[in-house]
């Protein structure tokens, strides 16, 4: 795409977009170049909705997967090629329920995190079963970023660009200072990538070490990053936690996101008492 892949790129930039969203994006209109193996200032309405349809017919994408696309394929046309007329008629895919996440118990977490030999990961594992953090929020952390006089935990830029203070687990601290001894960072970043000086561990090192760590606990449950954020949220909802305050600790913009949470608590469930139980009735004879 060349030129206007660099045009592309910097309306993204210029609109304040999320670098996650930013590759997303242009991945998915790269794509769409490649299908038709034709510019994509050259297609039309129809080219464009032929795409889609291969996208759900044939590879049959997710519709979570779908309105990424969709959402990619409006902003190149509406504002790097200011064609607004070639979406007009390409709509978002009908929402559907999220799948429930994986959820594990305080008991299948612990092992995972002992079976992660380095300090250094074992930490990043912790700020996400202890404070609920991204992926993308634990790689981004730097060291100016703890706060251990006031035990809190600072997330300057999160999904949405964000910020939001989080407590600060003494295990955690424990266990980055311990860390931090051991390998000191080079760089600002907390967790750093040995392979590339002055940046931060990918998403993808973050996923083999979590897999390897899941091998190593002989554990067949299967997680991902995301998961040890999911477990953070439903633990502290069965430990009697109110959804308002976990929705700001995990920096969800609408309460809806939250609330999923309440479908996987089974222990949450159990508290609730009937309303039958609640009306005076006479004793049983």
């Amino acid at each position: 795409m060349g030129a206007l892949r660099d045009r592309m790129a910097t309306d993204l930039r210029l609109r304040g977009l999320s670098p996650i969203t930013q590759r997303m994006y242009l991945a998915c209109v790269y794509r769409l170049a490649a299908y038709w193996r034709r510019s994509p200032a050259e297609l039309g309405d129809a080219e464009v909705r032929a795409f889609l349809t291969h996208l759900v017919e044939e590879r049959q994408v997710s519709p979570s997967t779908q309105a990424v696309y969709v959402a990619a394929l409006h902003f190149f046309s509406r504002v790097t090629l200011d064609r607004p007329e070639v979406v007009r008629r390409v709509g978002y895919p009908r929402r559907t329920a999220a799948p429930l996440p994986e959820i594990l118990s305080p008991a299948e977490v612990e092992p995972r995190l002992e079976a992660v030999p380095s300090l250094q990961h074992r930490a990043m594992a912790m700020a996400a079963s202890g404070a609920g953090l991204r992926v993308s929020e634990r790689c981004a952390l730097t060291g100016a970023d703890i706060d251990s006089e006031r035990m809190r935990l600072r997330v300057r830029v999160g999904k949405g660009s964000r910020a939001r203070s989080l407590m600060l687990s003494e295990r955690l601290l424990a266990t980055l200072r311990a860390s931090w001894r051991e390998a000191p960072p080079q760089g600002p970043y907390l967790f750093p990538d040995p392979r590339r000086p002055g940046q931060s561990l990918s998403r993808k090192a973050v996923w083999r070490m979590l897999r390897r760590a899941t091998a190593r606990a002989g554990l067949r449950k299967r997680v991902s990053p995301h998961t040890l954020r999911h477990c953070f949220a439903t633990h502290l909802l069965e430990a009697g936690t109110d959804i308002r305050v976990i929705q700001v600790l995990l920096g969800h913009r609408s309460l809806r996101s939250t609330e999923r949470y309440t479908r996987v608590s089974q222990a949450h469930v159990g508290t609730v008492r009937s309303p039958l139980d609640r009306v005076p009735h006479p004793p049983a004879p």
